[in-house]
């Protein structure tokens, strides 16, 4: 018998919403391809990379191979990676397949290799991002990395650049070597640019602070930093006594304010910042700061 969590279904809403930018990242993606990359003979990692070559050698549209290709990782992951996850990733593999057949008329808007690289790198990774972040995938590379992964010693990325080593490799000898080179610059574009739409630009800071001057402090950072803080009990692991640890949320901004507060009350406090990949929840922005009790 399925449990609650199981039977929960994601709000209508809610799947509108996901279903609009797992659609423009395909979009944005395709445009990369098609408009950038592909007609000046750069290529993407993961199948995406060797649909490109497969579409060179034999004279197909990229949507063809990058559907077919793919289908097969999706049967793979489906009763492992979850319903919701692969169903997004289908759909998002099949407009992008869709997208780039009906791009793939239109003229290149560059000559240039090295803005091709460079700006295709972007586009491609702003919609490759866009689709991540909004529960999907573009490339059944990442789920034979995952499953590979639980059955061995190789983390997914290890996994992910033994593929890609291997298709950058196989470009040389398809386009030249040249080209090759282009395609880890858009490659790399494109992982960075994936970074930021998934994070954020401005990236979220977890703090964590052990002090004797905990109320000073916290009450510092309530007023300098406009900063909500929580104080939660611990104790320590040698002597067995009670310390208060301050949590709090800042932005990467404000961390150097944060560590001079920290110098001017207690230099001998205990200090850990960390980074947040996202914040929800609470009253938490980055001008107020969290909500907290």
């Amino acid at each position: 018998m399925p449990n609650k969590e199981q039977q929960r279904k994601l709000p209508k809403k809610n799947i509108f919403y996901r279903a609009f930018f797992l659609t423009l990242g395909a979009v944005l993606t395709a445009v990369g391809l098609e408009i950038f990359l592909v007609p000046n003979h750069i290529i993407d990692g993961g199948i995406t990379g060797i649909s490109i070559i497969l579409s060179h050698l034999f004279h197909s549209k990229l949507g063809i191979f990058i559907f077919l290709l793919n289908t097969p990782f999706f049967l793979l992951g489906y009763k492992q990676l979850g319903k919701t996850f692969m169903i997004s990733m289908l759909y998002g593999i099949i407009v992008l397949s869709i997208a780039t057949s009906l791009l793939t008329p239109v003229s290149k808007l560059t000559h240039d290799v090295f803005l091709a690289a460079i700006f295709g790198g972007i586009i491609v990774g702003i919609g490759v991002g866009m689709v991540i972040r909004y529960g999907g995938a573009l490339d059944g590379t990442e789920v034979l990395a995952i499953l590979i992964s639980r059955k061995g010693t190789l983390s997914v990325g290890q996994i992910i650049l033994f593929f890609n080593i291997f298709i950058f490799a196989s470009a040389g000898f398809v386009f030249g070597w040249d080209h090759a080179m282009y395609s880890l610059i858009a490659y790399f574009i494109a992982f960075k640019m994936i970074d930021i739409v998934v994070e954020g630009l401005e990236q979220s800071r977890s703090v964590w602070i052990i002090s004797d001057l905990y109320e000073e402090i916290g009450e510092t950072l309530l007023i300098r930093l406009k900063r909500g803080v929580t104080y939660l009990n611990g104790e320590g692991g040698f002597k067995g006594n009670e310390k208060k640890v301050i949590f709090c949320v800042i932005t990467r901004i404000e961390e150097s304010e944060l560590k001079t507060i920290i110098e001017e009350i207690d230099p001998n406090a205990f200090l850990a910042i960390g980074d947040i990949a996202e914040v929800k929840g609470g009253r938490f922005h980055h001008q107020t700061g969290p909500y907290t009790s």
